[in-house]
């Protein structure tokens, strides 16, 4: 029997043996969903800018519904307006069910309190049918930019990085006055996950713009891990992306990129940008904080 052929079919019998290997969707155990008082990280400060961020979240699935629960209560204290998505926001079908089982009924509590989604698209979604979805808030686009208050969001489409879009990217990031700029897409720039890694080639293409036009934070999806990236060329990165799919212990141990890595548990983050601040607090589907912190508005010397 050849060696490969060997490896294919032992393959499902090691899987069923040891759960927990790396890269493998579900852990053997996770820590029990606990709905107490939100142990909010945040300053809270009156007239900031508030968020949440999910990323490859559309399963439909159990975990997926936990993780709303807890951004559900963390947002009776923190009162976030608006949630920003990073890519794979719907699995497998794009039927109006799979809408409702993986979007509307998950996000519900949050939907019928007024908090607008805006998304971005990874892999697996279809873009002609999400792009008009209206809770999504793309508006018939691929990529668009959004504001609040004085923050900039470029929101782009990373599956298809077209000269167009380039060509677009520039004249928008050039136009803005904004005191912070943010872009989200799918795929990282940078990370220490194992199973796609960086893409390096979309890295060539953009980081030229953000560190051109003063980019303050990339977010991204894609490996189903939590990184908070050390700062590469003056721009701050996070990886949002097992809000409800999870790859179990698929961080590598030594990695240049990181300055801390979760991949054990799902997540969602929490945002405030005041003034020259942007704090933020990343929540376990257990209702732990396995990340928080502050940044620091970037001067153009940094950058």
């Amino acid at each position: 029997m050849p060696i490969r052929f060997a490896q294919i079919l032992f393959l499902p019998l090691l899987l069923a043996l040891y759960p927990g290997l790396p890269g493998d969707e579900t852990p053997p155990k996770s820590a029990p969903l606990s709905l107490g008082s939100p142990d909010v990280r945040l300053p809270l400060k009156e007239g900031s800018v508030r968020w949440a961020v999910i990323g490859d979240n559309g399963t439909g699935g159990g975990p997926e519904f936990d993780v709303a629960t807890q951004m559900h209560q963390y947002w009776t204290k923190v009162k976030f307006d608006f949630v920003t998505m990073d890519g794979d926001n719907i699995y497998g079908g794009h039927s109006p069910h799979d809408f409702r089982i993986k979007f509307e009924k998950p996000y519900k509590a949050l939907l019928d309190e007024g908090v607008k989604f805006y998304a971005s698209l990874g892999n697996h979604d279809d873009p002609q049918i999400e792009i008009n979805y209206k809770p999504y808030n793309l508006n018939g686009e691929h990529y668009y930019t959004f504001s609040k208050k004085n923050i900039d969001f470029f929101v782009l489409d990373s599956n298809y990085m077209t000269p167009q879009q380039l060509s677009w990217l520039e004249g928008k990031l050039k136009g803005s006055n904004a005191k912070w700029k943010i872009a989200y897409f799918h795929h990282p720039l940078y990370t220490c996950a194992k199973y796609h890694g960086p893409d390096v080639d979309l890295r060539n293409q953009l980081m030229p713009l953000f560190t051109k036009y003063g980019v303050n934070v990339v977010w991204s999806g894609h490996e189903h891990v939590y990184e908070r990236i050390k700062p590469q060329q003056g721009i701050y990165f996070f990886l949002e992306g097992n809000s409800g799919e999870l790859r179990y212990h698929n961080i590598r141990g030594a990695c240049e990129f990181d300055q801390v890595g979760f991949d054990t548990d799902r997540t969602f983050m929490l945002v405030e940008v005041d003034g020259d601040h942007l704090y933020f607090q990343t929540v376990a589907r257990s209702g732990a904080t396995v990340d928080s912190g502050q940044l620091t508005l970037q001067n153009s010397k940094q950058k």
